[in-house]
Formats: C-alpha cells, sequence, structure tokens
C-alpha cells in the first residue's frame, strides 16, 4: 500500500470519527455541548489536528447535516417504495420523515433549524438533499392533479416539518400525532 493512501484513509478515518463524536454528543447533550476544544478531547486528537479537518463547529455541524440527509432520503424511499398504493405511500413517507424527526433531535436540528452551509433549491443543492425531495415529488405527484407537484411537495415537506417541530417542542399533544397524519393524508387524496 502507498504511504500517501494510507494517509488519506486515516485521514478520513479521523474526519468520520470527529462527525460521529459531534453527532453522538449533540444527541446526548444538545449542540450547545458540541465546541471544537471538547470535541478534540473527546476523540484525543488536539484542536490543531481537529481544525486541519474542519474550519470549525458550523463546518462540523453542516457535515453531520450531509450525512442526516443521505439518512433521511434512505429512509424516505425505502418507506415509499415499501408501500403499496397512494395513499399508503403518501403516509409511509410522512410517518419515516416524522420518526426520523422524533428519534434523531439533534441530527434533525442541524439538518434544518441551525445555519449550515448547504444550498436548498440551487444548481449547488447537494445530491442527497435533492434525492430526498425527489421522494416528496414522487409522493405527491400522483395527487398533484393540476397543481405543480413541486409546490405540492414542498407543501407537504412543510406540513410534516411543521409537525415535527411543534410535537417536539409541546405546542402540540404528541398523543394526537396519528391523528394529524390522517387527516394530512385525507386531505391530499381527496378526489378533485
Amino acid at each position: 500500500m502507498a504511504p500517501g493512501n494510507r494517509r488519506e484513509r486515516e485521514r478520513a478515518e479521523r474526519e468520520q470519527l470527529i462527525i460521529r463524536t459531534a453527532r453522538e454528543l449533540a444527541e446526548t447533550e444538545g449542540w450547545e455541548a458540541v465546541t471544537t476544544r471538547r470535541l478534540a478531547a473527546e476523540i484525543e486528537y488536539s484542536q490543531p489536528v481537529l481544525y486541519s479537518h474542519f474550519s470549525g463547529k458550523a463546518a462540523i455541524m453542516t457535515a453531520v447535516a450531509a450525512e442526516g440527509f443521505v439518512e433521511l432520503a434512505t429512509a424516505l424511499r425505502a418507506a415509499r417504495t415499501a408501500a403499496t398504493g397512494v395513499r399508503e405511500s403518501l403516509a409511509a413517507v410522512a410517518r419515516a420523515y416524522t420518526d426520523f424527526a422524533r428519534e434523531r433531535p439533534a441530527l434533525y436540528d442541524a439538518m434544518f433549524t441551525h445555519a449550515v452551509d448547504l444550498q436548498f433549491a440551487s444548481e449547488t443543492t447537494p445530491d442527497a438533499l435533492q434525492a430526498g425531495f425527489a421522494e416528496f415529488l414522487e409522493v405527491v405527484g400522483p395527487v398533484a392533479g393540476p397543481d405543480a407537484p413541486g409546490l405540492l411537495a414542498e407543501t407537504f415537506w412543510a406540513g410534516l416539518h411543521g409537525l415535527a417541530l411543534l410535537e417536539r417542542s409541546g405546542r402540540l399533544l404528541g398523543q394526537a400525532h396519528d391523528d394529524r397524519l390522517t387527516l394530512l393524508i385525507d386531505r391530499l387524496t381527496v378526489p378533485r
């Protein structure tokens, strides 16, 4: 093995360790606990080593968010393709999305509530973000009718995002979650 390949592999492994540690720390203690000093201590490398990979906490959070978008797109695709029928597909995607938000609150925050350096709806939008949105487009396509599928996909996503955040913050009671999803799916699948 060439020395350069080993160094590249070690660098990639160290970078992944930083991302994984930041994510674990955020999920257990919140993003405010994730500092470069704390991360350096947790991974047992110096802060300069950490800074050789990331310019700071915002860059680390962006890397965590990017991983999250890959995972979310995978979860949405699995839910959509496992379901049969339009209504069932919409319900499966809605459930997968809100479960993802509920089960990974710090990751979800990095993806959607913190300022990260990922562009949405532009030519520079990363593939994983586009893949997740493509799942929304795919699932609302059959019910879009004369409406613009993109707008309906955005509205469906916004509704799920709002439910996820409002329920997590206690502004909506969680025990009505299934009823809210049913109502949303029912309204989307009403014949026109």
